[in-house]
């Protein structure tokens, strides 16, 4: 199962964010057993560094998340064809857009995310709760 990995749900799992970690960790499991083979776009790279570093104040942490991440999951190019294509989806989130994009050009067989407001894509968005459930 092809999987693209929202930022929100990455966060999860490295800051351990109460409610959502377990979920989160649960999928993070899936994609070191190889049950589930996960992309995440560039673009929610830089996000994550960014966060990763303010929350923790650390920049080794930040460097560490992305090299957990780079270690599991393919990266979507963002270029100007993916940032051409979310403009045409005129979603009210670009960044929601740009994954969306991303997906579709990938191709994956769904997006996992708590934004589940993404319902302009053709590309099947899943809660991580319903993820793990199809495990």
């Amino acid at each position: 199962m092809k999987i693209l990995f929202d930022t929100n749900v990455l966060l999860d799992a490295l800051l351990n964010r109460e409610p959502f970690v377990n979920e989160a960790r649960t999928l993070m499991q899936a994609v070191d057993r190889e049950q589930i083979i996960a992309y995440v776009t560039a673009t929610t790279l830089t996000d994550i560094f960014y966060i990763v570093r303010k929350h923790t104040k650390s920049y080794q942490q930040a460097n560490q998340a992305l090299t957990k991440i780079l270690s599991s999951m393919e990266v979507c190019q963002v270029d100007r064809k993916i940032i051409e294509q979310a403009i045409v989806l005129d979603c009210k989130d670009f960044e929601d857009a740009i994954q969306i994009a991303c997906a579709i050009a990938q191709p994956v067989d769904a997006i996992v995310s708590r934004n589940l407001d993404l319902v302009r894509s053709s590309i099947p968005i899943l809660s991580p709760l319903e993820l793990c459930e199809q495990l």
